[in-house]
């Protein structure tokens, strides 16, 4: 079954690139159908997973070099189905979206479907070597999207984000060489690599998560790693940030959260040095946030921020903390991958970004503005959004950490708020004279609604969500006692 899901989207993107170019509304259809079929293969593969079952589940896997001890290895627990379901919903809202793309839709479909089928390999994979492959696979179809299709800047934006990752990545291989080497059966299996981990001195479980945790925060972003990430979301397409902000930083506290498992000592010696990483983001992405004007960048940053929350609730390395990482994960993808649409829409039809462009946007095209605060208010973080169930369970985590330290993500939280409450007084000026530009269609406000309902159904009935990456935050908890 999960050879289907990864392979799917590949037969979406050779069937995208076959129809003409005379006929843009059927292309539109078809990547629709596709991305709909993924959505569904994802929600089939949930309504068979037992939370309660074993650890992973759909299991498969076929010698790739067995010389080199390498598989093609694939299986899914609660957290990897988790991801799994939200790449292919943010990926079905970015096709939803997308109808009225003009300037390369013949290439955008198919690189859009090649990127999925990549994520859905990261998320996964059960062997350390067809995990950095589905990894660096990732930076193809999203380097020439960034370069084709984005704007004036878009060759700078697109080198930057490649090399940043490719250097990210170089690290991240030489580690699992030497975790390779440690492996008790000579190869990329996780619980091989796993089992050899543990067994290294803390110095070089340390050493190893070092090249490890570049790879991953160089994606996440964590400051001071994070120089590609505003210009890469300023001049992407409006939905491949939707993507890049909805599933792609995610995969880097994905990778995080895996090498947990593998190098409890290493994480266990760093643990209050990650914490600081972590509220140096926050606060340093909030504010950020709150002085830019361009509105892409200010969205850019404000992730910077909440990704902040993801690795703190990772550095407490305790069940709630855990829990509130995974959920925050969730949350801001749907929140970010929100705004981003619809700052992409808005610029796709007045080619502005400054927020004070906008101000009064409310008398011109009601349906934005609204949206767009109610975007801004899951992204703070407001009860009765998955946003605030996850800050939640990551404030009383740290706290139980750091005891005090903890009012810096108060501090970080009230930024955000501070942010997010300039936009909207802005949008909704009295007086003011807006943009005229037209109002959202409904195929756009079906994907707003689509976010807007999943983030308020989680954030009034998280359970669901909790009790499926339960079994995996549990028993991640369980290597460092908490």
């Amino acid at each position: 079954m999960l050879k289907v899901l990864v392979f799917m989207p590949v037969a979406a993107a050779a069937a995208v690139a076959l129809v003409p170019g005379r006929h843009p509304l059927l292309r539109w259809r078809l990547a629709m159908l596709c991305a709909l079929g993924a959505l569904a293969w994802s929600l089939f593969l949930l309504a068979r997973f037992d939370p309660g079952g074993e650890a992973f589940q759909f299991a498969w896997s076929r010698a790739w070099n067995v010389r080199l001890g390498s598989y093609f290895s694939l299986a899914v627990d609660g957290l990897s189905l988790a991801m799994v379901l939200l790449t292919a919903l943010l990926t079905l809202v970015a096709v939803l979206v997308s109808r009225e793309l003009a300037r390369g839709a013949r290439l955008y479909y198919p690189l859009l479907f090649l990127l999925q089928s990549a994520m859905f390999g990261v998320f996964t994979a059960r062997d350390w070597s067809l995990f950095y492959v589905f990894w660096e696979a990732t930076l193809i179809p999203l380097f020439f999207l960034i370069d084709r299709l984005g704007g004036d800047d878009r060759q700078r934006a697109a080198l930057n984000f490649f090399l940043y990752t490719l250097g990210g990545s170089v690290f991240m291989l030489v580690a699992l060489l030497f975790l390779y080497d440690a492996a008790p059966g000579h190869s990329f299996a996780m619980a091989d690599m796993a089992a050899g981990g543990a067994r290294l001195a803390p110095a070089m479980q340390l050493l190893i998560f070092g090249g490890l945790f570049i790879g991953f925060a160089v994606k996440m972003p964590v400051v001071p790693l994070h120089g590609w990430l505003p210009l890469a979301h300023v001049e992407a397409p409006g939905p491949v940030s939707l993507l890049l902000s909805g599933v792609l930083l995610k995969m880097g506290a994905y990778g995080l959260l895996r090498a947990a498992e593998t190098l409890p000592a290493a994480f266990l010696a760093t643990q209050d040095w990650l914490a600081a990483l972590a509220f140096v983001s926050l606060v340093y992405g909030a504010v950020l946030a709150w002085r830019q004007q361009d509105l892409k960048a200010m969205v850019a940053y404000s992730s910077i921020s909440h990704m902040g929350v993801v690795l703190l609730g990772i550095a407490t390395l305790n069940r709630t903390g855990l829990h509130g990482a995974v959920f925050q994960m969730v949350a801001h993808g749907l929140a970010a991958a929100l705004l981003f649409m619809i700052v992409g829409l808005l610029y796709q039809r007045t080619h502005r970004r400054d927020l004070a462009d906008y101000a009064g946007l409310a008398e011109g095209a009601p349906r934005f503005a609204r949206c767009f605060a109610a975007a801004l208010l899951l992204a703070i973080g407001l009860p009765a959004s998955a946003g605030f169930i996850a800050e939640l369970h990551v404030l009383f985590g740290a706290l139980a950490r750091w005891g005090g330290w903890v009012l810096l993500l108060g501090l970080a939280m009230l930024l955000g708020a501070a942010y997010g409450l300039r936009t909207i007084g802005v949008l909704f000026a009295a007086g003011s004279n807006g943009p005229r530009c037209p109002d959202m269609r409904r195929s756009e406000l079906l994907g707003a609604a689509l976010l807007l309902a999943v983030s308020i159904a989680l954030g009034v009935w998280p359970r669901p969500l909790l009790d499926l990456v339960d079994g995996s935050v549990a028993r991640l908890a369980v290597l460092f006692g908490g």
